[in-house]
């Protein structure tokens, strides 16, 4: 049966669904309205399933504040034509909104809200029917506190920050510290914040980084004690390089890799232990510093750290939650 563009528009409007997907839905169904639309839903659960292999690297970040609450969510896809569609990018921001418009916690909470005449999943899968892309929800994260602000950078919906601050102070401090948080990518609020797990890690990779620093240092000296350039001979492949250049000789590579060996083993056996200690605990507090939000240098006044902007700005003002999601490889 022929059916009507008041038909499709209507249908268009139900499903958010191409006007070519909703005339073949509704033609097949001869009309009826909630058939054709458990046609476009089994379509797009249909091409769910069959690229379900495939990585959904692009989309749209999105995020949003309701008074003393904040969330952000990512719609995922495979391709930036389709992160950029207008209704792609609606429906990330319908999803948003809902989440926020129920304070969810979690992921699954958004994925079971009601949307259209299903839920945001069943919303998600026909999308994905409608563009032929697989698409997926992610980064689902939320904040809460006396004051919070969500920074979308550059307003181009591939990275999103949420912060949460003790105080209420003018919201350009808070947008400042978002902004921080996405350029500098915080792992922690501060040291204390630092996972055990990630701060023994950190130990053991810096004790023998300082080990080995040592090590190469013994090395260095005494190959230019032997009249040897440690540049020259730094690897297998310079040496032969440097031979065919004549910068060095057969006997020149055969003591460099005599000390090499020698020197090392020695040093090893003989470094000092609370030396080493000491070094990698510097290592590991330039870690923090780095790392942890509150001790990262400002980004707009490097001579300070996070901790003393907000202190400049109120006594007592803190940071006591952020969150941040990217679309982008770092």
């Amino acid at each position: 049966m022929a059916v009507t563009l008041a038909e499709i528009n209507k249908l268009r409007q139900k499903t958010q669904a191409g006007l070519m997907d909703c005339k073949k839905a509704l033609t097949e169904a001869n009309g009826d309205m909630d058939a054709a639309i458990e046609i476009l839903r089994k379509k797009g659960q249909a091409v769910a399933a069959k690229r379900s292999d495939r990585e959904a690297a692009e989309g749209c970040v999105l995020a949003k504040v309701d008074g003393n609450f904040a969330a952000m969510i990512a719609l995922k896809c495979e391709t930036d034509f389709v992160a950029k569609n207008a209704d792609f990018v609606a429906l990330a921001k319908a999803i948003i909104d809902a989440a926020v418009a129920n304070k969810c916690k979690t992921l699954d909470e958004v994925k079971a809200l009601p949307m259209g005449n299903g839920t945001v999943a069943d919303a998600v899968v026909e999308r994905s029917g409608v563009t032929g892309e697989k698409m997926e929800l992610d980064g689902y994260m939320t904040v809460t506190g006396e004051q919070v602000v969500a920074y979308n950078h550059m307003n181009g919906n591939f990275l999103c920050t949420l912060v949460a601050l003790n105080k209420t102070v003018d919201e350009q401090v808070a947008k400042n510290v978002a902004m921080q948080v996405a350029a500098m990518n915080p792992i922690a609020l501060d040291e204390a914040s630092v996972p055990q797990s990630v701060k023994d890690s950190e130990l053991r990779t810096d004790i023998e980084k300082a080990k080995q620093n040592q090590i190469d240092k013994a090395v260095e000296v005494a190959l230019k004690k032997a009249g040897i350039n440690p540049a020259h001979v730094d690897t297998e492949d310079h040496m032969e390089s440097n031979m065919g250049k004549g910068w060095i000789t057969a006997e020149d590579v055969a003591k460099a890799k005599e000390i090499k060996k020698t020197v090392a083993e020695e040093k090893a056996a003989n470094l000092p232990e609370q030396m080493i200690h000491n070094i990698a605990m510097g290592m590991l507090n330039k870690f923090f510093k780095e790392n942890c939000l509150m001790s990262q240098a400002y980004i707009d006044d490097s001579k300070i750290n996070v901790a003393q902007y907000l202190e400049s700005v109120e006594k007592g003002l803190t940071v006591t939650d952020f969150k941040r999601f990217t679309l982008r490889a770092e």
